[in-house]
């Protein structure tokens, strides 16, 4: 019998970083709001992050091109300022996630996703698509066969955060969940 064919390359995906403080703030209202919810995985506060492009599964030799292409782009960029502005679970009908929604007040985070979109595009290394940035943190994972009903929690922390660091991380799967590697960090004005 033939094992399952291993797909090649690694899974990349470009990410603001939360800084400390603001790690920290949603991880306490993370626990607060899985606990008693065994359908809900919660994501550890080391993966607690901004998506800014998921690239998906790209060669191992693209990785340093990937990330000099983005971080290129990201020369003069400002640091986006967030603002948690409720939880979500997405998608409505049978929910996978629950996240906390950021507002992008200042709009760098989309002018952010807008330049890495475009740079990589452009370096035939990305399709961005049609959708637009969706300034968010994923706190929570419905496992696997699970549903998820009647989720009611608090407000998540209410405070302003600065997001300064972009970071290229690998996604390896795990059945208990990805777990992510970062490759390369770059810090925004």
């Amino acid at each position: 019998m033939n094992a399952p064919a291993v797909p090649e390359g690694v899974r990349l995906f470009l990410a603001l970083d939360l800084p400390g403080g603001a790690r920290e703030a949603i991880g306490r209202w993370r626990d607060s709001a899985v606990r008693g919810r065994a359908e809900l995985r919660p994501v550890p506060d080391e993966a607690l992050h901004v998506t800014v492009v998921f690239l998906g599964r790209r060669p191992r030799e693209m990785v340093d091109r990937v990330w000099q292409t983005a971080a290129s782009s990201l020369a003069g960029r400002t640091a986006p300022t967030f603002t948690p502005a409720g939880s979500k679970t997405v998608p409505p009908r049978r929910p996978r996630v629950l996240a906390i929604d950021l507002e992008d007040r200042g709009g760098e985070a989309a002018a952010v996703h807008q330049a890495v979109s475009v740079a990589l595009a452009e370096a035939g290394l990305h399709d961005p698509g049609p959708r637009a940035l969706w300034p968010h943190v994923t706190v929570a994972r419905v496992r696997t066969r699970a549903r998820l009903h009647d989720l009611e929690v608090s407000p998540p922390p209410a405070a302003a955060f600065t997001a300064r660091t972009v970071t290229l991380y690998r996604s390896d799967l795990h059945p208990a969940g990805a777990r992510y590697v970062a490759l390369e960090r770059l810090e925004l004005a």
